[in-house]
């Protein structure tokens, strides 16, 4: 697959700051993003690894996938660092699910304003 395969004109913009460069609308963005490069830095998988799971996850985007805004792309994102995490053994799938509803418990449980924290 090449790049100009890839339906990102179907996922919208990325955010840009006033000079045009890429910023995170969320800062779940920004810590998923942060995290990709770490896992790689520690040799948890090559970019060419990233590449393939990052253009799988973005190639099977609907035509219709919701705000145009960037998150989706983020979205798609963590998607792709969740399956190639799986696929590599290092975090098992069932072990994700159940770290997404701890957090959207600890989400749902926070007072407004209030950082969101896991308990023990």
């Amino acid at each position: 697959m090449k790049p100009s395969d890839l339906p990102l004109d179907r996922l919208g913009p990325l955010p840009l700051d006033q000079d045009g460069t890429p910023v995170f609308a969320e800062p779940w963005q920004a810590s998923a993003f942060a995290l990709t490069l770490r896992l790689h830095e520690l040799g948890a998988f090559t970019w060419a690894e990233w590449a393939d799971s990052l253009g799988a996850e973005l190639s099977s985007q609907r035509a219709d996938c919701g705000p145009n805004d960037g998150s989706v792309y983020y979205e798609r994102w963590l998607a792709a660092l969740q399956t190639l995490l799986a696929r590599k053994g290092i975090v098992a799938a069932d072990e994700l699910l159940q770290m997404r509803d701890a957090w959207a418990e600890a989400y749902a449980h926070t007072p407004h304003g209030q950082p969101v924290k896991l308990r023990a």
